[in-house]
């Protein structure tokens, strides 16, 4: 195991500190009195705290706003995304909006740009999150054009509506910006999963290495322009199928890897933190998490989903991270949070604290978003016994 470092020493400067400065400290691993509690709140409780159903929530609410709210009302630390607003000036956009059952609603939006034309699909429904029907490529033969649409060296930012979210935040939470998903995601995003896995199988390494340089070269003018125009101390790259549960470790080294070290190191070239969402099993690449530098990653899930199992499971993981990187997650949020106890959730967090002892490289948070159905007794134990002072 990597060797601890020196406990903190409990100061008045150090429980003071705000939910945004404390998430920031542990994603330094600069001392603190207690970890940060940080319950991923994203779509479903949220929506709870408002009362909206999730057409509303989605469409009408922005996400930064919710989170607001329901951070403030839980009392405690936490993260979330805002969006830059992104523009091209040879895009045009047509969207359109319709009940197509009771409760279900479509969502048609066709791109074009020059002379391609893309269209989405897209359902919703009140009582879940959105899903695509359609991706906007369905043929092979036209992924190229996409990317060309997609990657267009034409494409800019606005960080001004961004900005003001994040001022509206201050330190209630960690509001960071979110840069996307890596290489896989970008073409899974454009034509599905499967189709997806039976391109990058099948197309020669060396074309998919040139579009990997290219969205690589993007994300680092977008990162250039977040870290210039605005002030937000943290970026994060979300995740959708780039994970080991669905493309497994091999294939997620030979094309994500890379597109995270590059995005990584230009995040610190700027003097910002990077925080890096991987769901699902985590085990085969945590020492690679280590290896790229990243500040934090999230969420560590528990079986069956992940597989950080357990206090023994937990130790492993510290190993393999070797104290480089902030941990944040593992309070199972089924089998846990949504039918256990509150005795459950606190038995789990405190196996989650006791396995990182003496680091301060953790965050308290959960195996990905907190569900519609948790029992707000579950969640309030969680953050209760988080915050206590061991």
């Amino acid at each position: 195991m990597a060797k601890a470092r020196a406990p903190a020493k409990q100061s008045g400067e150090l429980r003071g500190r705000t939910p945004k400065q404390r998430m920031l400290a542990a994603y330094r691993g600069l001392p603190l009195d207690r970890p940060p509690v940080a319950p991923e709140f994203w779509y479903y409780y949220p929506a709870r705290v408002l009362g909206v159903d999730m057409v509303a929530f989605e469409r009408e609410v922005p996400l930064w706003e919710a989170l607001l709210a329901t951070f403030r009302r839980c009392g405690c630390a936490g993260w979330g995304a805002v969006f830059p607003t992104e523009t091209d000036p040879d895009r045009r956009v047509e969207t359109s909006f319709a009940e197509v059952e009771e409760g279900v609603f479509r969502e048609t939006q066709t791109c074009t740009w020059r002379e391609a034309s893309f269209t989405t699909r897209r359902l919703y429904s009140l009582e879940e999150p959105s899903w695509i029907e359609a991706y906007p490529v369905e043929r092979e033969e036209d992924l190229d054009a996409y990317l060309e649409m997609r990657l267009s060296d034409r494409i800019s930012w606005d960080t001004a509506a961004a900005s003001e979210a994040h001022a509206r935040v201050g330190e209630a939470y960690l509001l960071e910006v979110w840069l996307g998903c890596p290489f896989f995601d970008l073409i899974s995003d454009a034509m599905g999963f499967e189709k997806a896995v039976y391109y990058f199988t099948a197309c020669a390494p060396e074309r998919l290495e040139a579009w990997r340089d290219r969205y690589i070269a993007f994300t680092e003018r977008l990162v250039d322009r977040v870290c210039r125009d605005a002030v937000f101390e943290s970026l994060v790259i979300g995740c959708s199928s780039s994970c080991n549960s669905l493309i497994g470790p091999q294939m997620w080294r030979r094309w994500d890897k890379p597109y995270i070290r590059a995005v990584c190191e230009r995040v610190h070239a700027n003097d910002r933190l990077l925080h890096v969402h991987f769901h699902g099993k985590s085990m085969e690449t945590a020492a690679d998490f280590a290896e790229l530098g990243i500040d934090s990653v999230c969420p560590f899930e528990r079986p069956p989903g992940g597989d950080v199992d357990g206090y023994e499971g937990l130790v492993r993981l510290r190993e393999l991270l070797e104290d480089k990187v902030t941990m944040n997650g593992n309070v199972h949020t089924v089998e846990t949070l949504i039918r256990g106890t509150p005795t459950d959730v606190r038995r789990q967090v405190r196996e989650i604290k006791r396995a990182f002892a003496g680091s301060h490289r953790l965050i308290i948070g959960t195996g990905d978003q907190v569900g519609r159905e948790t029992p707000e007794e579950n969640v309030l134990a969680m953050i209760e016994e988080g915050q206590r002072r061991s």
